[in-house]
């Protein structure tokens, strides 16, 4: 046996003792004591944060949304099917967050930033978590340049400004999704990016989005962001904020971003059939007590910022579907509430022809106004007056014939501005074809035409408008300094076009 020498070993010994570096790791591991529908509760989680990611088997990803006393509820961001009860639950240390970069821009999304077009994968470069707190007072400018829709009636009597948020709300197939696709194609050109979130919808309505963005060419500034009806509830509770925070990339890069949320009803809906899940108390309607936080916090982070941090701005359109026109219950009060004003449609005019359908005495903008181009601000003053004074007298006329001429006069005048403010859908007009026809509506000079003949003149001008010197000039005058030019100079060209108007 050979001979152990005693102070080797020793000095091995404590030289592995010196070299020893302390590396304990700890995991705070917990078990899934409930799965199902999307939702699951995870019992040992003790150290879990709010919105913090969560690692199940399977590579399936959840985020903590309920922190409870004896367990965690979690939505799950995958197939829920792949979890059972007892599997063993990890936390991550980090919050949610999303994909964002340029390279989204003419792409088809889901939540996640995943890619859902077929096209291939998106090597995003950047991150941003999906709840961030909303930009504050003091780093925000007013609303003071106007978003163009090229829909007649909304910029003359419901004009958005860049940094508002404007409600669209109204009864289903009335016209609410078309409003807020021409709004993206009205952008060619005018470098503002769109995202086009859709909550909810079918594949099939969103495919028809996608293709009418492609066709007007409108899919090089658009993103579409969809968590279809076929999609988890957790899929539809996280599009929005996803889309939002993909927004906010662009909006801090000092560009400005138009974004569409279709519709945010069935994203309340989502919201409470996750909530009560998750054994989350119910309310009114059995809506969460956190249901109007859940859309001002979305909301609020449209916003328009001050120079020094590069004037850029997120333009919120929100769509709240109605049941019968109601906008005075819960889920549109709330959202009425926490936006700059609304686009009403109401379903008796989009079934009489009437196009866009659009209410104007129950539709206001708190802060359009002050962006609106000049042009268009003087021509539109007494639009909504003759709207609103035409269809009250329609109502009490139906019933008698005999009127005298003051009354006749205002229906005449009243039926014009129907007729002019009726516009076809995904036909948008450029700012100085909208101030010149309704200058021709509120100085009389259409008092002569044919009701029927309306279409075919406002045609005519527009056609004229491009190839007649003095209408180019005018158009070009329009155009560059959004100011009405001379009157004299209005009344001369528009006389003489109808003069050859036939």
């Amino acid at each position: 046996m050979a001979n152990i020498n005693l102070s080797e070993i020793s000095s091995l010994i404590k030289e592995q003792i010196k070299a020893y570096k302390e590396d304990i790791q700890t995991e705070n591991i917990g078990r899934v004591v409930e799965v199902g529908d999307g939702i699951a509760l995870v019992h040992g989680l003790d150290k879990a944060m709010s919105s913090e990611l969560l690692l199940f088997p399977n590579d399936v990803y959840g985020m903590v949304q309920n922190l409870e006393e004896d367990c965690v509820g979690a939505i799950l961001l995958g197939d829920c099917a792949k979890i059972k009860e007892g599997d063993l639950v990890k936390c991550t240390g980090r919050i949610l967050q999303v994909p964002v970069g340029e390279e989204f821009i003419g792409r088809v999304i889901n939540s996640l930033g995943q890619p859902i077009d077929g096209i291939g994968a998106i090597n995003a470069k950047s991150y941003r978590p999906i709840e961030v707190k909303a930009t504050g007072v003091m780093d925000r400018q007013a609303v003071n340049e106007p978003l163009e829709t090229g829909i007649k009636v909304l910029d003359a009597l419901v004009p958005i400004g860049k940094g508002q948020r404007e409600l669209i709300i109204g009864d289903r197939q009335t016209g609410k999704t078309s409003i807020a696709v021409d709004t993206i194609l009205n952008q060619k050109g005018k470098n503002v990016i769109c995202i086009y979130v859709a909550i909810g919808q079918k594949e099939s309505t969103v495919s028809s989005v996608y293709e009418t963005l492609k066709e007007n060419d409108a899919m090089k500034y658009s993103i579409i962001l969809s968590a279809s009806a076929s999609s988890p509830a957790p899929m539809l509770y996280l599009a929005p904020y996803a889309g939002v925070s993909l927004a906010e990339y662009f909006m801090y890069q000092g560009k400005d971003v138009l974004i569409v949320y279709d519709d945010l009803s069935k994203h309340a809906v989502a919201y409470r059939e996750m909530s009560l899940l998750l054994h989350r108390p119910p309310g009114r309607e059995a809506y969460p007590g956190d249901v109007f936080y859940l859309h001002s916090r979305l909301l609020e982070r449209a916003a328009k910022l001050n120079n020094e941090l590069g004037g850029g701005s997120i333009t919120a359109l929100p769509i709240i579907e109605t049941q019968a026109g109601d906008i005075s219950a819960y889920i549109p009060t709330n959202v009425i509430s926490i936006t700059d004003g609304q686009i009403f449609l109401q379903s008796d005019y989009f079934h009489k022809g009437i196009r866009p359908a659009i209410n104007a005495g129950l539709s206001v903008s708190r802060v359009g106004g002050s962006a609106q181009t000049k042009a268009v601000k003087k021509v539109s003053g007494t639009l909504r007056l003759d709207l609103a004074s035409y269809r009250e007298l329609e109502s009490f006329t139906q019933f008698g014939s005999d009127l005298d001429a003051s009354t006749k006069a205002r229906l005449d005048r009243g039926q014009r501005t129907q007729e002019i403010l009726k516009q076809d859908l995904h036909q948008t007009l450029p700012m100085e074809n909208e101030a010149m026809i309704l200058y021709c509506l509120t100085h009389g000079f259409l008092d002569d035409v044919k009701l029927e003949d309306l279409k075919r003149f406002e045609e005519s001008l527009y056609s004229d408008m491009t190839t007649n010197e003095l209408g180019m000039e005018i158009a070009k005058e329009l155009r560059e300094t959004k100011v009405l030019p001379d009157t004299n100079k209005l009344d001369s060209y528009i006389t003489e076009f109808k003069k050859r108007f036939i």
